[in-house]
């Protein structure tokens, strides 16, 4: 399966997820929490964030929010890269932010709301 189909797979499996993502992101963003929020999808335990969905019967993925600013705090994203992370950060009224743990390892990606 090439990169583009495992992506493609992956937002498919996501859809169910995007409407509770999107009221997160729009409360972290009016709260002024912070202008980056991340989402992170996972399928193991994780100390990061705060916990969204759990993994069960109706979701194959667990999701925990957070912000870049916890991703700097932890060294998950080095202080030094965070304005280039800021560089390529899509518009989070139009996008949500992902941070995938899986099989593939982990990677950042932009889905559409």
């Amino acid at each position: 399966m090439s990169q583009l189909d495992q992506f493609l797979e992956l937002e498919k499996e996501l859809q169910p997820y995007k409407k509770i993502l999107s009221q997160a992101s729009d409360v972290i963003l009016n709260e002024n929490v912070s202008k980056y929020p991340i989402f992170i999808i996972h399928q193991q335990e994780l100390e990061m964030g705060v916990s969204l969905i759990d993994a069960g019967s109706r979701f194959k993925w667990s999701v925990n929010a957070s912000t870049l600013e916890e991703f700097v705090s932890k060294e998950l994203i080095f202080m030094d890269k965070a304005s280039d992370f800021i560089s390529t950060y899509k518009d989070p009224d139009v996008h949500l932010c992902l941070f995938v743990l899986s099989e593939l390892g982990a990677q950042f990606i932009f889905i559409p709301r």
